[in-house]
């Protein structure tokens, strides 16, 4: 009875220590100050594969291989569908025997010009017979050809049951089922390549002069809390008829994570310099409608404090309004801090 009435003694003593032990670990912390950053003109925009593309089938035939599905990475030149051969086959086969009847009758045109050379020189038949064996000679020439030409594209059409991969890249969608029938035209695969991703943003007539002297610009991708630096912005040489907006491109580095064809995100172009006050954008945390920062004093203590926000830089931090001073530290993870100012509450 003893050790459980010290235990209920000690159990909350213990509990308080350990909370204060928490309360006591440093907070990261940076500084609101000012500084002169870039001024920036946002924009909405979507992000877009470089290469994206539908394959489609050549030939007609009933699909009996499907090898890959949405969210599958394939590797150039792998096979992702197969079509029936057997009517591709019978071309081939009807090919080929066209190719051996003209060959055969080429050879008797041949010889019955050779024939025909030989009893005119003899003067054993006339002219006009030499000249008529002779146009046969060049005629049975041109089917051969022809049934050449007609066998390659038999073999042509055979090679158009196995479409392959045209690069590198992820399945974004399959038009198709085991089973169904293919013609030409139809839709099999959508894919894209997620190593070339750019982004396209809609920018007013009136703004552009000012991006194209920018020349710089951010991306964010809210979505994921990432900001990505474009490698190039390119202003598209054309104009929407019915918004008078222009379309500007911008090229994001290779090989992005998490990043895929039709994501919202927003262009932050440079469009001037200011001096501002800033802070981290990671210190930003919003409750319901409230905006606001956990502010730490000298002795590691956070308490939460109301903000009110300008432009996002484009560098990773915001301006700061009203709320907060230059000089006064805010914490870097507004979870921890918020967990610490509950401890210290207590």
């Amino acid at each position: 009875m003893v050790y459980r009435f010290v235990f209920r003694v000690l159990a909350p003593a213990l509990i308080l220590l350990s909370l204060q032990a928490g309360a006591a670990e440093p907070i990261a912390t940076a500084t609101v100050q000012y500084r002169d950053v870039d001024t920036t003109y946002a924009a909405e925009a979507v992000v877009e594969a470089v290469k994206q593309s539908t394959v489609s089938a050549q030939v007609t035939g009933r699909i009996v291989e499907i090898n890959y599905d949405v969210g599958d990475f394939v590797k150039q030149g792998q096979v992702i569908v197969r079509i029936d051969q057997a009517e591709a086959r019978q071309l081939v086969a009807g090919g080929e025997a066209q190719v051996a009847q003209a060959e055969a009758a080429l050879e008797n045109a041949r010889a019955a010009v050779q024939r025909n050379r030989e009893l005119a020189a003899q003067k054993f038949i006339s002219q006009a017979a030499l000249d008529k064996a002779e146009a046969d000679f060049r005629v049975a020439e041109a089917q051969l050809k022809a049934a050449r030409a007609s066998a390659g594209q038999a073999v042509t059409s055979k090679s158009y049951t196995v479409v392959v991969a045209p690069y590198s890249g992820v399945v974004s969608a399959r038009h198709v089922e085991l089973g169904e029938m293919a013609a030409p035209g139809k839709p099999l695969m959508t894919g894209f390549d997620p190593a070339d991703m750019r982004v396209m943003a809609t920018v007013p007539q009136y703004k552009i002069a000012e991006v194209r002297a920018g020349s710089r610009a951010m991306v964010e991708i809210p979505s994921l809390n990432k900001w990505i630096q474009a490698k190039a912005v390119t202003i598209l040489p054309a104009a929407d008829t019915r918004t008078h907006a222009t379309r500007v491109r911008l090229d994001l580095p290779e090989n992005l994570r998490d990043v895929y064809p039709g994501m919202f995100a927003r262009a932050y172009f440079s469009v001037g310099h200011a001096r501002k006050l800033v802070a981290p954008a990671t210190a930003v945390v919003k409750r319901s409608e409230l905006t606001a920062v956990y502010v730490v004093n000298d002795r590691n203590q956070a308490s939460l404090r109301q903000v009110r926000l300008g432009e996002p830089t484009g560098q990773g931090e915001i301006e700061i309004l009203a709320g907060v001073s230059a000089g006064e530290k805010v914490a870097l993870d507004p979870v921890k801090a918020g967990m610490s100012a509950g401890v210290s509450a207590r």
